[in-house]
Formats: structure tokens, sequence, C-alpha cells
């Protein structure tokens, strides 16, 4: 066998395992989207290494799809640099993009407001002015509307010797 033919054999050998580790890497590629709080050097520098591993494998991958492809998988934090970069028709690689967004990122989180704190909703014993006391309305109130602890007293023109409507007792 001469050298020509053995690259062939090769090459026929080869191609199947080639093309389907082609599919993989553009398939991870393609499913690459920056978390929200995910930094940014190490989710760019994943795609450049899918990237150029595409190209040794025999995918042709131009500039320009490279840099679309690595700003469509930022998070909505990107958004204006996005905008400014497409606006100003920016041509970089993709290393130089990725200094570009540590810059960005820098001043993103510089820019970030201060964490709130998130207030539960739940009982509020013994602090503030309700410590002791009871919310009305609230599910533990129930009992106490329905069993006062003092007992009700005659009102408003009850004479003594009058009986109660409800149970037939005189004078309570």
């Amino acid at each position: 066998m001469d050298a020509y033919i053995m690259i062939e054999h090769l090459k026929c050998m080869f191609e199947e395992q080639a093309r389907q580790e082609r599919f993989d890497t553009s398939k991870a590629l393609y499913a690459c989207k920056q978390g929200d709080r995910d930094p940014i050097g190490p989710h760019v520098l994943k795609m450049i290494g899918y990237m150029e591993y595409l190209v040794t494998l025999g995918s042709a991958i131009g500039l320009e799809a490279r840099i679309d492809q690595i700003l469509q998988s930022l998070n909505n934090n990107y958004a204006q640099f996005i905008m400014n970069y497409n606006m100003n028709e920016i041509d970089k690689t993709p290393t130089e993009l990725l200094a570009m967004l540590k810059t960005v990122e820098t001043n993103i989180q510089k820019a970030s407001p201060a964490p709130i704190m998130m207030v539960n909703k739940g009982s509020a014993k013994g602090k503030g002015k309700w410590k002791g006391k009871k919310r009305m309305g609230s599910k533990s109130t129930a009992a106490f509307k329905t069993a006062p602890k003092q007992a009700l007293k005659p009102g408003g023109g009850v004479a003594k010797g009058d009986t109660c409507h409800y149970c037939k007792k005189p004078c309570h």
C-alpha cells in the first residue's frame, strides 16, 4: 500500500467517529447559556474551546459566527453591551471579546444594587409593640373571639327581672 491508500483507508475507518464527535461538540456549543450568577471568563473560554475543537474536526466556523454565538449565549446583564457592540460594528477576535466582557463584568458588579433583606410573614412573638398581643383576624384569635375571658354584663335598658331570649335564664 502506498501512503495515499493508507490515508483514504484511515479516513473511512474514523470518519463516522469524527462526525459523531462534531455533532456532540456543536450540540454542546449551541446549548451553552450563561447563568445569572456565572462568571464570564470560564463561560467564554469554554465556548472558545468548543469552537476550536470543531475547527480541528473539520467544521468551518467564521469569525463573525463565533462572535455572534458568544454574544447570544450571554445573560440579560450584558444586553446593553451587546447593543453597543452591534451598533458600533466592532470587529474583535473571541479572546479580545473576552477581555472586553471581563471589563464589563466588573462594571456590572460595581453597579449592582445592594441585596434587599426579605421579610417573612410570620408571627411577631416577643418583638416590638405586638409583645403579648394578638392580631385581630389571625387564626390564633379565633378562640379569643368565641370565648371571652370576662362574662358579658347587661347593658342598655335591660331590667333586673328580664329573662334572656336565648337561654331563658333571668338576669345575666
